[in-house]
């Protein structure tokens, strides 16, 4: 990952390989932002007109390079847009500082080093600035091939004229030596470096990240950090009567697995419950997807990946409060041992359900995994799953749906989210669909009314959480994996999505934020 670094010195002195800047769309042209004056003062005051001359208009997301004059140590100037002006008295945010980063980043793919001289005020500009940069450096090329038939996938070196990630980022601006930037720049390195750890499992091909697979990871995870993982495999699902994930993992030659990830605090006073839906490929089993909607489908675990990599970033930040993972991981493939449509599971909680359609089956894994979470009585659990298709039509690809069984809690959690930059919108419980999940022969159904469907998703969830357990449900099928090109800091392909917003959850908890 691209290194991240803090410097106080004057951009005209620092020796990288280019200087960032910001520049933003002004009512009559483009305008420098705040950082980049002493690269102005090498321009002799006219970089903006410089700029302008080349087409820049300080829309967001642009980016023009142009060889450093006399004065400069770096050979290259790359002005990244802001978007608008801010109004007068305000700020560049900080998301907007995240993409213009991320943008900087991907246009320096294959450069050293890179000063970024973008507008700071406080120590969050400089976190925001350095995940953007870090996160915008993303790239994932492990089964690319290196020209001699290897590939990194297989112990190889990177592939042949492959051009990695921005080297170093050197944020400038701040105070000498000040702890806040100090600790802002520690912080965005542990949680740049988890959801980079998730997008690259999201991104590995299926048939090397089975279930199995997937728990090794965790494990070897957990020994570096300080976390305890236990793995129940298909032997002691059996044994503890976990009917909804060995049901969704029947049909498969790699069997399901259950994994708990447990981060404590000596000093902690709340116990937060996070889990995740890792369905390492889907296929949509007996109901089988069609051609065009299965291609992705090793993206299904993006939930599983996402609570993972939070809970190690968590750990990393040695946040007072206690946290378990549960990552209920399985394949759902078409066989002759398969779940059909029609059967009838029994669930851990001991409820029955029928499976009206086998595509439905992260609600079924997810509802195993978060009756066991309840038994731990924690302060409250979230569940995060890349769950409707349903979600992505009433949301779009890019804002996850936010589901609760208490209005604040989800309200708490929509104000993190949009805080950390992570789109999302709350969606209501209506009970009236509750009713399309009556089954004649069992419980409940996995399926309800097709109108709402997501929503229909989270209720049946609902059914399996604890008396006076408070609970939210992420679903992040959009924003889960990009298909299309990179913007700002998103790569294509997994994104990390939800990450941020867990780590940010678990820090409000530590500091009693939430009640």
């Amino acid at each position: 990952m691209t290194a991240l670094t803090h410097s106080t010195s004057a951009a005209s002195g620092l020796r990288a390989d280019a200087i960032v800047v910001g520049v933003a769309k002004g009512a009559k042209g483009p305008v420098l932002a705040p950082g980049a004056e002493a690269v102005d003062k090498a321009f002799d005051g006219k970089l903006a007109s410089v700029l302008e001359t080349l087409g820049a208009s300080g829309g967001e997301g642009e980016v023009t390079k142009l060889p450093s004059p006399a004065g400069l140590k770096a050979p290259v100037v790359l002005a990244v847009g802001l978007g608008t002006v801010p109004e007068k008295n305000e700020t560049y945010g900080t998301d907007e500082l995240r993409r213009a980063a991320g943008t900087a980043a991907r246009a320096l793919t294959g450069t050293k080093k890179a000063a970024f001289a973008l507008p700071v005020d406080e120590a969050a500009d400089v976190e925001a600035i350095a995940e953007g940069a870090a996160l915008g450096g993303y790239s994932f090329d492990a089964y690319k091939d290196n020209g001699n038939g290897d590939t990194k996938a297989k112990g190889g070196k990177k592939a042949k004229d492959a051009k990695g990630p921005l080297g170093e980022a050197v944020l400038l601006g701040g105070k000498p030596r000040d702890k806040a930037y100090k600790a802002a720049l520690q912080r965005a390195t542990a949680v740049a470096e988890e959801m980079n750890r998730c997008r690259d499992l999201i991104n590995t091909p299926p048939n090397d990240l089975n279930p199995e697979a997937f728990a090794a990871v965790a494990q070897a995870a957990g020994k570096e950090h300080g976390i305890k993982v236990q793995v129940l495999d298909e032997k002691a699902l059996i044994k503890g009567g976990f009917g909804g994930i060995l049901g969704v993992g029947i049909g498969s030659e790699a069997p399901p697995r259950l994994v708990k990830l447990s981060y404590t605090h000596a000093k902690a006073k709340k116990h937060l419950a996070l889990v995740g839906k890792g369905i390492t490929y889907d296929s949509g089993g007996i109901s089988l997807k069609p051609a065009g909607h299965n291609e992705t489908m090793k993206c299904d675990m993006s939930g599983a990946a996402a609570v993972f990599s939070a809970i190690v970033a968590i750990a990393r930040l040695g946040l007072e409060v206690n946290v378990t993972g549960w990552l209920a991981l399985a394949e759902n493939m078409p066989s002759g041992s398969a779940t059909r449509p029609g059967d009838v599971l029994r669930m851990y909680s001991g409820k029955t359900v029928e499976v009206l359609n086998t595509d439905a089956e992260g609600r079924l894994v997810l509802a195993d995994a978060l009756a066991k979470a309840c038994e731990d009585k924690p302060d409250a659990i979230v569940d995060v799953a890349t769950l409707t298709g349903a979600m992505v039509m009433a949301l779009g690809n890019r804002t996850f749906g936010i589901m609760a069984n208490d209005d604040a809690f989800r309200t708490s959690i929509h104000e993190i989210a949009e805080e950390v930059g992570e789109p999302s919108w709350p969606m209501p419980l209506p009970a009236h669909l509750n009713k399309g999940m009556e089954s004649p022969t069992a419980d409940i159904a996995n399926m309800g009314e097709r109108m709402g469907g997501g929503l229909v998703a989270g209720l049946f969830l609902k059914e399996f959480i604890g008396e006076g357990i408070t609970w939210a449900h992420l679903d992040i099928a959009g924003p889960a994996f990009h298909e299309g090109a990179p913007f700002g800091y998103t790569p294509k392909g997994g994104t990390g999505s939800a990450v941020r917003t867990l780590v940010r959850l678990a820090e409000r908890t530590a500091a009693g934020d939430l009640g």
